[in-house]
């Protein structure tokens, strides 16, 4: 029995677990980086206990630091959530050894799935579907190249031990291939601690269909539905549902089978994920994730069941609650990733506090059926250390089509700001047609990427003008429209005309008795505002629109209808700024440079590889801004850099 859990992870995960061990009455231990000592798992927990610094590897992935602290704390179980040490097999052994439960199966089910290359052998022998491919244990880049010039380009370069897209790499010809291999081997060796790959070819436009599966100590192994997750971008997921759209009842039995017969040939035990490649009718095994999924939430949702509970349950050598055919899918569920990123930047991860998060509150009449899983409130700080997801929104309705109404009531209802965050483009993802009408490819972000990421010129002035509207009652007498009691122009028996001091936007207000016109560009619009705490309720042209925002010394943003934009503010030292030709070897985010590409005195044309950063677990080349030479690198391998840092200095030729 469990009566006193240490959660090996951190954030939303960490939340996650903490708040079903309350519900059952054992207590929790949460640990903690440097970065992390006023995060919410730490805030939640019973107890607490510092491991180290901000670097996951010097912290959450430090499995002896790990155990030490439980053996401190007297905990009997530890749950490794999802990454970090979740797939160790080294730390799942360490747990028995040291009398401590592991969340989880086995260290041999671990190393049998953890390998991408011995799971295809072991779901070869129970008769699962494969993609062709190279899975040994042969590394040499020259050998790799021939194995994959025998699958047939494109070929997918994969970490053997990875997952969530990281060290994986899309290779089209042979002339780039060890250029990505070196850096797939890179990135995974970062992220997990081996850099072994597997080759496979690349299936074009299929959909990611996942199927769940839960076993226990008594030989019982079922399947509790299916997940699609095949709206990706950088082999990450973004929205989720269950179940998977349009497959028929048969195909969706076949691969709820074959999944246990995953599960059962390698004796697991536990929650487990079974991942599918779906190309029409036919699958292909990609690969088995031993772990709670970060997408689960969906799956509870349709099932009623709560899945940290039966992983608690089956840890304590219970049986499962349900059998197969006790298996009940209910209703429709979506689940949109938050993340702090920049899409219109080719997702570029962002960093920094958290100055509003208001998410629809999950009691509300019109969101009965929200739910929002997360590890920050206003005021927490999304570090450059770890993934930026800030929080899971869940939806869950009678159909598809209702959820995904309600998923894009809940993306309009999303208010941050702080930080740059994708709630605009899921928004856009939520409601694009092809989405709505049919399942779509794998592919789908990136063919749909500009329709996705467009800028919405209308949207931009509804709240440039609300911007205003926040500026002028900042700074103006609410009781009183006399120009003595403003901070703006002022003319006797004429309008009163000044400009407001926003960069990039001439917009000139207008003020006459107790009208107020505000003017952008050949555009006049007759407003008027309410404001209560940071929420505005606007009337533009006599349409009513409701924002709130965040007002400092440097800028006003604005959130509306699932948009925000910064707009920033002149200063009296404010001067225009001049186009840095060299931005481009500036560091877009804090991170660390893992490799210098070029060499000082090389002769570099435009978009040539500078130099590489690693920054929230993914890779970013910096490339030559114009055609010159290298003069100059100012950090070294291995330095830390901050967002803005100059890396590297190319003299234009």
């Amino acid at each position: 029995m469990i009566n006193k859990l240490l959660i090996a992870n951190r954030g939303e995960i960490a939340c996650r677990i903490i708040k079903t061990a309350r519900r059952l009455g054992i207590k929790t231990v949460a640990v903690y980086s440097d970065a992390d000592i006023h995060a919410e798992h730490v805030k939640a927990a019973d107890e607490a206990y510092h491991i180290g610094a901000a670097p996951s590897r010097e912290s959450y992935l430090d499995g002896d630091k790990i155990i030490n602290v439980a053996l401190k704390a007297g905990v009997n179980a530890i749950h490794p959530g999802y990454g970090f040490l979740s797939e160790n097999t080294h730390f799942a052994d360490k747990c028995e050894q040291n009398n401590i439960i592991f969340i989880g199966p086995s260290s041999e089910a671990i190393n049998a799935m953890g390998s991408k290359s011995r799971s295809k052998e072991l779901m070869f022998e129970a008769n699962v579907p494969l993609v062709p491919g190279y899975y040994g244990e042969n590394q040499d880049p020259a050998f790799l190249l021939t194995e994959a010039e025998k699958v047939g380009f494109p070929v997918l370069i994969k970490a053997t031990y990875g997952g969530g897209g990281k060290g994986m790499r899309v290779v089209r010809d042979s002339a780039s291939f060890n250029k990505e291999l070196e850096g797939a081997k890179r990135e995974a060796l970062a992220g997990f601690g081996n850099d072994k790959v597997l080759i496979e070819r690349y299936v074009e436009a299929p959909r990611h269909v996942e199927v769940q599966v839960f076993a226990d100590n008594f030989g019982n192994c079922i399947y509790l539905g299916d997940r699609d997750c095949t709206l990706q971008r950088r082999h990450q997921k973004v929205i989720e549902e269950a179940p998977a759209p349009g497959l028929s009842a048969e195909l969706r039995k076949e691969m709820g089978e074959a999944a246990v017969r995953c599960a059962k040939k390698i004796n697991y035990k536990g929650a487990g994920t079974v991942e599918f490649l779906l190309c029409g009718d036919e699958f292909f095994f990609m690969e088995m994730n031993t772990r709670l999924q970060v997408e689960h939430p969906v799956t509870e949702c349709v099932v009623g069941q709560d899945l940290v509970e039966w992983q608690l349950a089956v840890a304590s050598n219970e049986p499962l609650p349900l059998e197969q055919d006790q298996v009940v899918i209910s209703g429709h569920a979506f689940e949109a990733r938050i993340y702090a990123e920049e899409p219109s930047d080719d997702f570029m991860p962002s960093s920094g506090v958290l100055t509003l998060f208001d998410m629809p509150n999950e009691h509300a009449s019109d969101l009965s059926a929200v739910r929002i899983d997360t590890g920050v409130i206003e005021g927490s700080e999304i570090s450059a250390f770890y993934d930026p997801m800030i929080a899971k929104l869940i939806v869950h309705g009678a159909n598809r089509n209702v959820a995904l109404r309600q998923l894009s009531l809940a993306l309009e209802k999303t208010a941050i700001s702080g930080v740059a965050t994708n709630v605009s483009f899921l928004h856009t993802l939520a409601n694009h047609p092809s989405f709505i009408e049919s399942p779509t490819s794998t592919h789908f972000i990136d063919d749909h990427i500009n329709d996705l990421t467009q800028k919405d010129e209308h949207e931009q002035t509804l709240q440039l003008i609300m911007a205003a509207l926040v500026y002028i009652n900042a700074n103006t007498c609410q009781t009183s429209i006399s120009p003595w009691n403003t901070l703006t122009a002022f003319s006797l028996n004429a309008s009163n005309h000044y400009t407001l001091p926003f960069v990039d936007f001439n917009l000139e207000c207008r003020r006459n008795n107790d009208a107020m016109t505000l003017v952008y560009g050949n555009e006049s619009f007759a407003v008027n505002a309410d404001f209560n705490g940071n929420n505005l309720t606007a009337f533009i042209n006599g349409e009513k629109h409701t924002a709130k925002f965040v007002l400092d010394e440097q800028s006003i943003a604005i959130m509306h209808s699932g948009n925000t934009h910064q707009f920033a503010l002149k200063s009296k030292h404010y001067v225009a700024e001049k186009q840095n030709d060299g931005n481009s070897l500036q560091a877009p985010l804090n991170g660390t440079v893992v490799k210098q590409v070029a060499s000082v005195g090389d002769t570099l044309k435009q978009g040539d590889a500078v130099i590489i950063i690693e920054a929230m677990k993914m890779e970013y080349t910096l490339t030559a801004p114009f055609d010159g030479q290298l003069s100059q690198f100012y950090f070294a391998e291995g330095d830390l850099v901050s967002h803005g840092d100059l890396l590297a200095k190319v003299e234009e030729a």
